[in-house]
Parts: C-alpha cells; structure tokens; sequence
C-alpha cells in the first residue's frame, strides 16, 4: 500500500509561508532544503491523486485498489508465492494475507500450497479472476492514458529518465559522508 503522506500538510504550511519564524531565531530550512520538500510534496500529491483516481475506478467493480492490485499483478501469468506477490506490488506484508483472504472469499483468487516448498503458498487467479482482469485491466488502462492525453514521446521520456534516476538515488541511499549537519554537530560536542 502507498504510505500515508499526511504530515504534508504541515509542510505545505511551511511552504506557503505560514510558519512563524521567532524573533532571533535562523530560520531551518536552505532554499535547497525548500526545493526538495516542494518537490517530494509534488511527487506525493501525484501519488495521492493517482491512487485516488485508480481507487475511485476499481470500486465501481467492488474491488478495493490492493485488491485490484493483486488482480493486476497475478493476471497474464501463472501464478505466484506471496513472497513474489508481495515484493511486485505496493501491499505490505502483513496486509497481504487479509486482501488475498477476501479475494479468495470472493472466488477471484485461488490458494495453494507452493509445489517448491509446502511452507509457502502460490496465489494464482481464478476463472472469475480472470475475468475480471480481462475486463477491468483494459479499461483502467485507458481511463489512465487519458491523464496523458497531451504528452509527447519526449515528454514521457523526460519523465521516466527523472522517475529513473530519483529511484537509483532512493535505492542507493545517501553516502555516509554528505550529512554536514550531523558531521558539524559531533564535531561541537
């Protein structure tokens, strides 16, 4: 599931230039700090109003998003551990078993035992799974293809080279040595 961004709200305060400085106080935030919490608020407002808009749709169909989610991810194969299920979508862990449950109990997923290792469990679509995934898929598709009406090949290629590099430097995390705040902060003690 996509975390919940909530504590955006005090920070777009901050952005808006709401928030009090006090008298002799410095102020915390750099103009880089201001660009990097404009820009993360950007990305999770997208992420906000993409899920709403895909929630909003695969409701109609009585399906939650994680439900469609893992719809979305078991159709056009074979099936899949929870293991694998859960590192290809946006559901945690222990959210998992309560969607695959209620999945099942609609008929839409069927459980078994993983062939490889009777600890485990595969999680493969049913025929009314199937169905709904032949249905629901395509039409999604294009309710969300219509947000991007008016890119341009290069358009989407800016934005996925951005997306790209943003997820590599995510990954990678920052290097133990860029910190200069903290560094100076041992260095007083």
């Amino acid at each position: 599931m996509i975390p919940d961004f909530r504590p955006l709200q005090t920070l777009r305060r901050e952005l808006a230039g709401t928030r009090r400085k006090k008298a002799g106080r410095k102020d915390i935030i750099t103009p880089m700090g201001e660009r990097y919490l404009k820009s993360i608020r950007l990305l999770a407002e997208c992420m906000q109003d993409f899920e709403r808009f895909s929630s909003d749709f695969v409701r109609q169909y009585g399906l939650t998003h994680a439900q469609f989610d893992i719809i979305a991810t078991l159709g056009n194969t074979s099936g899949m551990s929870y293991k694998e299920l859960g590192q290809r979508t946006l559901i945690t862990k222990g959210t998992l078993t309560g969607v695959v449950d209620r999945l099942e109990q609609k008929g839409l997923v069927i459980r078994e035992r993983c062939p490889r290792d009777k600890r485990s469990y595969y999680v493969r679509l049913s025929t009314q799974g199937e169905q709904v995934f032949q249905d629901v898929f395509p039409k999604l598709t294009r309710q969300g293809q219509r947000l991007f009406a008016n890119y341009t090949d290069d358009d989407f290629n800016h934005l996925e080279t951005t997306l790209a590099g943003l997820k590599q430097a995510i990954a990678s995390g920052p290097s133990s040595n860029t910190d200069s705040d903290s560094n100076k902060t041992k260095e007083t003690s």
